[in-house]
């Protein structure tokens, strides 16, 4: 074959790679370039044929999974009193629907009891469920 076709069949796949973004024909687009080489560089037919077959296995095999790994994104982590939100709260002054005090993490908050009925004795662990301002809305 000649070298052009493979260079066209190179950037054909490329821009196909740009347009789905599930990162397949990018590999691929590889493996039809290094056979453009290949074939610029008098390769044969059956040469290119197996260097392509090669190319196109090796870099979906290889690449693929280290490209797909940096593509997905952590869980977004959670940042100032939303990182509260969930953890363990020690009742250090009675909490009821009027307040209270717990300690979160070594620091000392004003609380309120999340349930209106609610009522948590000093001793007691809660789970934070809301922050209000400064005020950390706790449930046993």
């Amino acid at each position: 074959m000649q070298w052009w076709i493979w260079a066209v069949a190179a950037v054909a796949l490329g821009v196909g790679e740009l347009v789905t973004t599930a990162f397949i024909l990018g590999p691929i687009a590889a493996a039809a370039l290094v056979t453009a080489l290949v074939a610029a560089l008098g390769g044969p037919s059956w040469l290119q044929l197996i260097v392509f077959i090669a190319g196109s296995i090796a870099s979906l095999a290889l690449v693929r999974p280290v490209a797909k790994r940096h593509l997905e994104l952590p869980p977004p982590t959670r940042m100032g009193t939303d990182a509260l939100i969930g953890t363990k709260a020690l009742v250090v002054q009675r909490v009821d629907l009027n307040g209270g005090r717990v300690r979160i993490g070594g620091e000392e908050w004003s609380a309120r009891a999340y349930m209106e009925d609610q009522v948590l004795e000093p001793g007691t662990r809660a789970e934070v469920v809301k922050i209000e301002g400064a005020t950390a809305l706790v449930y046993e």
